[in-house]
């Protein structure tokens, strides 16, 4: 039985905290004295209203939530999120479509970083500053920070985090998790308050600098400028946030562990090995094949593969360059390193490297077995040895990864968008990414998909962000039956 009252409830309360970001971004803009002061208080208000009206409805509601209930949690959570998130482009009239209103506010909330937007900075800075929050509250994820809330108010968050944080691999480093998120979420604003300003020693102003912090540990990607991180043509601040997109990519629990100073099992885990080596690889692949097929000299060529890598490695979709002006053979690399993603318990998107270690073993087992039918062949990660439930569920998220990306890269020919730009937002949305390849590139706007394309899209951005099974659930039969 799912507790809808308690569910309710909690969304409530989650729409008052966004009132308060609303409410934050009301202060930027009287700041610099916006003509949408007056419709951030707006969105504000609706947003309080039905949120207390949600927590009203659901004062009766159970406290203790079950398995089903995190997983309705999480996903209405989102999609919340979004839809009153989008109440800022809509009423402000810069985004008059409520289409468009929605997939900028999903993407955004998804920390997927693509954007219907042809003129970003026409935008007043307190738009700006909410695309930019948006991804910085998404990133590390809505649910992550509940989970830190949710005890003052008497609520468990353990339901709520197997649901959102569907990994194969979850180390609690506390036995509470809400003193673990309470951890992680000190790191995260550690990292952000850092990068403003570092950011600032490199020439950007307090407002660019906060706002790329968010976008870049959030690995969303939402910049103030058309061009992105390339209309500041420094070298220093791609080198920062080179370095920070990297760090941002990797699980927050060995993040801890470095900060407790455990670096022998920090550096030693399995997943960060593949996910730095894998860093390392492409970037010396793409340097060297930019270095012989574009004017560039060895530093630049050096330095714009290893930013573009890691920007698309960890779904965070800066851009210093055009990619797509670069020869072929880098396209799909880089499409490769979409595919593949980050570290799981990271805020980014893709496969996962995890994941990727977990195949890579499963594969090596295979080849054994054939030469040795009868040998017992467990598969380990970090000595441990990973049960064939974890094993299975990774095939099955793997292959349900894929038959999505065809379905919807089918779905989107059939719409009459080209076969270059099918594959690449597909990839890009359900990894998170942001830019994808042709006309939907880092130097276009998605504004140029049909409305249909939109949601779809939408719908691969939240899809992706919950790891496919905690939304796909929903639809299920099964899940909605009493027992």
């Amino acid at each position: 039985m799912i507790h809808f009252k308690s569910i309710i409830r909690i969304i409530g309360l989650l729409l008052l905290l966004e009132t308060v970001m609303l409410l934050i971004c009301s202060g930027v803009s009287f700041y610099y004295r916006d003509e949408v002061l007056a419709d951030f208080w707006k969105s504000a208000g609706i947003t309080a209203g039905v949120g207390i009206l949600l927590a009203l409805l659901g004062q009766n509601g159970e406290r203790q939530l079950t398995r089903r209930d995190g997983y309705v949690l999480v996903s209405l959570a989102w999609v919340a999120f979004s839809v009153f998130g989008m109440l800022p482009f809509y009423i402000s009239g810069y985004i008059p479509d409520i289409t468009n209103a929605f997939f900028e506010a999903m993407s955004g909330v998804s920390s997927t970083g693509a954007t219907i937007l042809d003129d970003i900075e026409a935008l007043p800075h307190g738009l700006l500053f909410w695309r930019a929050m948006t991804q910085w509250i998404g990133g590390l994820g809505i649910i992550m920070f509940t989970i830190a809330v949710l005890p003052i108010f008497g609520v468990s968050g353990l339901q709520v985090f197997a649901a959102e944080a569907s990994g194969p691999t979850h180390d609690k480093v506390h036995p509470r998790i809400g003193i673990t998120a309470k951890w992680i979420w000190s790191i995260y604003a550690g990292l952000t308050g850092v990068l403003v300003v570092l950011l600032m020693l490199g020439g950007m102003d307090w407002f660019d600098s906060i706002c790329h912090a968010f976008a870049t540990t959030g690995t969303g990607g939402f910049s103030t400028r058309q061009a992105s991180i390339a209309f500041y043509h420094s070298p220093y601040i791609e080198y920062v946030i080179s370095i920070f997109m990297f760090v941002s990519g990797i699980n927050f629990s060995l993040l801890l562990l470095f900060i407790n100073r455990k670096f022998k099992k920090a550096i030693l885990d399995a997943e960060l090995k593949w996910y730095f080596c894998s860093v390392v690889a492409f970037t010396a692949i793409i340097a060297v094949i930019l270095y012989y097929t574009s004017p560039m000299g060895v530093e630049e060529a050096f330095r714009k593969s290893l930013f573009q890598v890691v920007s698309l490695h960890t779904s965070t979709g800066f851009a210093t360059d055009d990619y797509m002006l670069w020869t072929p053979v880098v396209w799909g690399l880089l499409t490769i390193t979409m595919i593949i993603g980050a570290c799981a318990g990271s805020t980014t998107g893709g496969l996962k490297c995890i994941r990727m270690v977990i195949l890579a073993k499963v594969s090596k087992n295979e080849f054994k077995h054939i030469l040795h039918p009868n040998a017992v062949l467990p598969v380990r990660v970090n000595k441990q040895v990973v049960s064939p439930s974890i094993v299975s569920t990774v095939l099955a998220f793997c292959f349900l990864y894929f038959i999505v990306i065809i379905l919807s890269i089918l779905l989107m020919l059939a719409m009459g968008v080209g076969f270059n730009e099918s594959v690449g937002c597909v990839i890009s949305a359900i990894g998170n990414m942001g830019p994808g390849l042709g006309e939907l590139g880092p130097a276009y706007s998605w504004n140029t998909l049909p409305d249909a394309g939109k949601w779809l899209m939408s719908f691969l951005m939240l899809l992706g962000r919950l790891e496919l099974f905690t939304l796909l659930l929903l639809f299920t039969p099964d899940f909605w039956k009493r027992n």
